[in-house]
């Protein structure tokens, strides 16, 4: 089985997020693909099959796998429109979170995904100890989205994984207004095996939709202020959509030796 490994979110090798990327010709067992996610320690591994239907993608982190995931289906997509039909512009995926449809757009990949119900919730101390900063907002989605004061208290701060654990969402984002950009943010994933996700798209179908209500603007450039950095291009769209675009850079093609 070949693996590629792509940084997604970024123009140059070694920063952004990697993904692990593969394309197989039949199922493995869940197991086995569980097993190779934990063997790579990336926070995804992407996983393709060609069905009938089009490509049947998954996505699984060290820990589980998830319903949605942003950096890897971009990964994925760079992979099938450059390496498996090259000059292709597009392609649509069939995921747990339904049909996801991602297109060339010159040096971006732009991805089509859900926006999810946001709501506000009250700010507690439970939060400010996690995070070590009292946030001034918290809205939950699929994950806990935790809005602070200033970009230098999301840049600086250093949570208590194990008290990120004790609070509500799958993810535990950090954002704030931001200086050069409309918003930062970091992500954080101590319940997926995660402990710092570096570039999260499934994050930004919530924070993008957040900061363009909030900014009063449908489209919003965002950061991602972990140690590799990246750079999210947010657009809201019709009928409950968002398209989150970005950049991706091939770091290595592996043959898998071990049977799965």
């Amino acid at each position: 089985m070949r693996q590629y490994i792509v940084d997604a979110f970024t123009h140059e090798p070694f920063a952004g997020n990697p993904a692990a990327v593969c394309v197989m010709d039949v199922w493995p067992a869940d197991e086995a693909m569980m097993k190779l996610a934990m063997e790579n320690n990336l926070s995804e591994t992407a996983f393709i099959v060609k069905e009938s239907q089009g490509y049947h993608l998954r996505w699984f982190t060290p820990g589980t796998e998830v319903e949605l995931c942003g950096h890897a289906t971009l990964a994925s997509a760079f992979v099938i429109l450059n390496h498996v039909e090259p000059g292709s512009e597009l392609v649509e995926f069939h995921t747990l979170s339904g049909k996801l449809t991602v297109c060339r757009k010159g040096d971006l990949y732009e991805m089509d995904f859900p926006t999810c119900e946001l709501k506000e919730v009250p700010v507690t101390d439970a939060m400010e100890k996690a995070f070590g900063v009292r946030p001034v907002k918290a809205v939950l989605g699929i994950d806990l989205n935790c809005v602070f004061e200033t970009e230098e208290q999301v840049r600086m701060m250093h949570p208590d994984q194990e008290l990120l654990r004790t609070l509500d969402g799958r993810l535990q984002n950090a954002t704030a207004r931001g200086k050069d950009v409309d918003c930062i943010s970091r992500s954080f994933g101590p319940k997926l095996a995660v402990p710092e996700d570096p570039v999260c798209g499934s994050a930004h179908c919530q924070l993008g939709d957040y900061w363009a209500h909030e900014l009063g603007k449908n489209v919003i450039e965002a950061y991602q202020a972990s140690r590799r950095g990246g750079y999210l291009h947010c657009e809201l769209a019709e009928g409950g959509r968002i398209k989150i675009s970005g950049e991706a850079v091939l770091v290595a093609i592996s043959e898998i030796m071990a049977s799965l």
